[in-house]
């Protein structure tokens, strides 16, 4: 079993340094270098419009400054153990959620302004009025209950959520980790259990077990980035080993871990460099891999 050794710590921590953002920097000192949240959560307000939507790149792809979905996920998932129920800039994303939210209470993947932006060429709005999407309504839904929100946008998002879980039979490795965003969080554990249980081999089969699979995968330690997610459950002992020994060979020369998926302008592979290199880290750290 391979642990991250402190030579290549330091290594990442400099990439980081050279490549990363400032917001993920800050998240990196935050997890590792004990700084305060409270950094985390200033650099991660500045990505927030007036609206209370969050743009500006937070979400490396989407070029634009205009507020999407996906912007405000990306925010949640940033300040998750540091933004309490009260805070008012998750208050405010709430607000701009409900005013662009669907009948049917879920938010729509990406919305028509995208068309205004620059972004990635897979970022197409489905229509003028776009369905509301469990991807990424799911993992808005299950951050919001974790923190203790308290906002009406949240009820009829999370029926939305239930519902669309219960129309699925088999997953794909996107929705998959938004099924398991909104099930690992969401307060009624007995129905969360039910569903996972019913889903439980096709969420397996949305990782790619195989380390060398190519292309745009998902991994194990991608839907279980940590050891106390529910799933964890999905996958034996083995397995995760193998591949959080794979994620310590994939560490680059320069120190970080890079996408597996187009860098369609030469800024994102930095901007994500430096968010999956965090986000390597804090696996390794969280399965006790990484050396004293």
């Amino acid at each position: 079993m391979k642990t991250l050794t402190e030579d290549a710590f330091a290594a990442a921590e400099r990439y980081l340094e050279l490549h990363a953002r400032l917001v993920d920097r800050l998240r990196f000192a935050h997890a590792f270098l004990d700084a305060p949240g409270e950094l985390v959560r200033n650099a991660v307000a500045a990505y927030q419009n007036l609206d209370g939507g969050f743009g500006h790149a937070l979400e490396p792809d989407l070029r634009g400054s205009g507020s999407q979905p996906q912007g405000a996920e990306i925010a949640l998932w940033m300040v998750e153990g540091i933004a309490g129920a009260e805070e008012p800039m998750l208050l405010r994303a709430c607000d701009w959620l409900a005013a662009h939210t669907t009948e049917d209470g879920g938010v729509p993947w990406v919305l028509p302004s995208v068309l205004d932006d620059e972004r990635g060429p897979w970022w197409q709005p489905q229509g003028e009025k776009p369905p509301g999407a469990l991807n990424p309504t799911g993992p808005l839904a299950g951050l919001l209950h974790a923190y203790g929100v308290d906002h009406p946008w949240l009820g009829p998002a999370t029926a939305f959520c239930w519902k669309a879980i219960a129309e699925i039979d088999e997953v794909g490795a996107y929705d998959a980790m938004c099924v398991l965003g909104f099930l690992e969080r969401v307060p009624d554990r007995e129905r969360a259990e039910a569903e996972f249980q019913r889903l439980r081999a096709s969420l397996r089969g949305a990782a790619a077990l195989d380390p060398d699979a190519p292309g745009h995968v998902h991994s194990p330690v991608d839907l279980a980035p940590a050891p106390d997610t529910m799933a964890r459950r999905l996958f034996s002992d083995d397995e995760i080993d193998l591949h959080l020994d794979r994620v310590i060979a994939d560490q680059g020369e320069d120190g970080g871990w890079a996408p597996n998926f187009e860098m369609w302008t030469p800024v994102v592979a930095h901007e994500w460099g430096g968010y999956l290199t965090l986000a390597r880290l804090r696996t390794l750290k969280a399965y006790g891999r990484i050396g004293k």
